[in-house]
């Protein structure tokens, strides 16, 4: 049996927090491993907690939503920050993916889709409200990508990133070298006209790029 994902949530309001510690508390597979109210305090508690994953509300009293996602990448590298928030103006959006967020979900989610959206983020996966993803989309230009901008092996190396697989577990799918996955990767982002994986796994999945 693999280990519980382990989750720190940040939220200047206690009931929210509660809240999301009761339902979580019940989902399996997923241990809140701490609290904090604001950005300083989830610093903190992120560097002594060892989280997997960060459910964060940008906006609160103290400190920077967006800044927070930066400095929690820094003092805790490989955890996942999936933002919860009341928000979806495209600044927020656009600066929080390119800050490193790896998910950007509403407030008025479905409860077992967080936590859905809980485990996709912590398997590479993204996940993005859908009109969070409509705008991530429109944002690279209205050209719409096809199966034809991309050659047979990239076509081969989305369809693992859509999967959430990292560089060298494509490599070991695909029988070749992760440098060269790493140059597909840079390839596919470029002619996608997106910046990160995240991103193209969402527009792959829209627009049917991958099967």
């Amino acid at each position: 049996m693999s280990a519980p994902i382990r989750l720190l949530i940040v939220d200047d309001h206690s009931v929210v927090r509660e809240g999301l510690r009761a339902f979580l508390r019940l989902q399996d597979g997923i241990e809140v491993v701490g609290e904090a109210a604001g950005a300083d305090e989830a610093i903190t508690v992120a560097s002594t907690s060892a989280p997997d994953v960060i459910l964060l509300d940008l906006v609160m009293p103290r400190g920077d939503g967006i800044g927070a996602v930066r400095r929690l990448l820094e003092v805790a590298p490989g955890v996942r920050v999936l933002v919860l928030t009341s928000f979806a103006d495209d600044a927020q959006i656009f600066a929080a993916m390119a800050a490193g967020a790896a998910g950007y979900l509403l407030k008025d989610v479905d409860p077992q889709a967080l936590a859905d959206g809980i485990r996709d983020v912590h398997a590479g996966r993204p996940a993005l409200d859908p009109s969070v993803a409509a705008r991530l989309m429109r944002r690279g230009g209205s050209q719409r990508p096809t199966h034809s901008d991309l050659t047979a092996r990239e076509r081969d190396v989305l369809a693992l990133v859509v999967e959430g697989l990292a560089n060298k577990q494509i490599a070991q799918r695909l029988g070749i070298g992760e440098k060269t996955i790493k140059t597909h990767v840079s390839r596919v982002l470029a002619k996608l006209g997106v910046e990160d994986r995240t991103q193209a796994a969402v527009l792959a999945i829209r627009e049917g790029l991958v099967d």
